[in-house]
């Protein structure tokens, strides 16, 4: 990761459990946490989320697809590292696993990348009586939508411009269901982004 990344300015990724209001301001006091509210559930510690740059092991998950091996890799994102002196060193942030899986497809050449969640499809309005399924998007609408507010940055943000990322490179990608990762892969499910 970039040691200038402006998510270090300003934390975004929940972790952690949920606190009360006043619980959460003695955190912030006491060890200097940044506090957040999360979706009306209570307090959650916010840590930086900046962008990943690079996957470590790229080289050796690409000579393990080339054998044909399946190969599970950056999941949960991945351990945040910035090179100091051609040395990696670990530093206290989250790189989001949406977007650590878009540079991981990006390196290794992906036809598609498929993000799978616990919603159907990405929601604009969500949690409102507007609310409304997209089915497909481009690159373009896509980005409007981002630009409007319309996808949380510590949930479904990092999905979409996941999906934005590589869509715009002329690739496919796609968020559906966990339940419905075969049929999205078809084109069937889940909210399709186009270039």
């Amino acid at each position: 990761m970039d040691p200038k990344d402006p998510a270090f300015e300003n934390p975004t990724k929940p972790v952690g459990p949920f606190y009360g209001r006043i619980e959460a301001q003695q955190l912030q006091q006491k060890k200097g946490y940044h506090m957040k509210e999360d979706a009306g559930r209570g307090w959650r510690r916010v840590v930086p989320s900046p962008n990943p740059l690079g996957i470590c092991e790229q080289e050796m998950i690409s000579h393990l697809l080339t054998a044909r091996d399946v190969v599970i890799a950056s999941g949960g994102g991945g351990i945040p590292v910035l090179e100091q002196n051609q040395r990696l060193q670990g530093i206290e942030a989250v790189i989001d696993k949406d977007r650590s899986a878009q540079v991981l497809a990006k390196a290794i050449n992906a036809d598609v990348l498929l993000i799978l969640t616990d919603v159907p499809r990405v929601k604009l309005h969500y949690g409102t009586p507007q609310e409304q399924d997209l089915e497909t998007l481009n690159v373009s609408q896509a980005q409007e939508y981002m630009t409007q507010g319309h996808f949380a940055a510590g949930s479904m943000g990092p999905k979409v411009d996941s999906c934005v990322q590589f869509a715009g490179q002329g690739k496919r990608a796609v968020i559906a269901s966990l339940a419905q990762a075969f049929d999205a892969l078809e084109g069937q499910a889940g909210t399709q982004f186009h270039p």
